[in-house]
């Protein structure tokens, strides 16, 4: 017997692929200087397929950077639930962030910061990446992992650095590329934070 559950779970795959592929290519070339018709050519759909995602290409740049933002965190929460050690997730937190981020060209990364509405989903990440970062390092400092610093302060210089990446502006001013830049990042924090012996 034919559902309309069972009619939407078609459509709803269908619409998670298109997502999928426009991510890549958003990805690859940015968004800003595609229409809706340059989408659909490059997709091989129609434009009323485009619009079954979101009523406009601004609207659809959204959708398609919150559908990056939201599988890229899946994957790197994915990474750090495979650890109980706090120093680990901090560095796998990391490692992770750096992999989910290499395949965003420039071109995106710049395109995603010129929009308003699609800066604020790249901000509020950024956000909660520092957040994410703050609470591991209190508990790291509750386990005694960690030694004694100011959290907060420790997770927002982080995220500082987390945005400085994703824009661009740490391989410009270093040469590093951006998985590098996570790297030292990570080094450069656990060697700052861990704990050394009582003396």
């Amino acid at each position: 017997m034919t559902t309309s559950e069972g009619r939407r779970r078609p459509v709803n795959a269908r619409r998670a692929e298109l997502l999928d592929r426009l991510r890549d290519l958003f990805l690859a070339e940015g968004f800003a200087h595609f229409t809706l018709d340059d989408l659909a050519g490059r997709l091989h759909c129609s434009k009323s397929t485009l619009y079954t995602l979101a009523g406009s290409k601004e609207q659809l740049a959204v959708r398609v950077v919150a559908h990056y933002f939201k599988g890229a965190t899946r994957q790197v929460e994915q990474r750090v639930a495979a650890t109980d050690d706090v120093r680990e997730e901090v560095r796998l937190y990391l490692e992770a962030a750096a992999e989910a981020l290499r395949p965003a060209s420039r071109e995106f990364i710049d395109d995603m910061a010129a929009n308003i509405a699609t800066r604020a989903t790249y901000e509020a990440n950024a956000h909660a990446a520092a957040d994410r970062i703050r609470g591991l390092i209190r508990e790291g400092v509750r386990q005694g992992v960690f030694r004694e610093v100011h959290a907060g302060f420790v997770g927002e210089m982080v995220g500082r650095t987390i945005v400085g990446i994703q824009r661009g502006e740490i391989g410009e001013r270093t040469g590093l590329s951006d998985a590098a830049a996570f790297a030292a990042l990570s080094q450069f924090l656990l060697g700052g934070l861990t704990a050394g012996p009582e003396v």
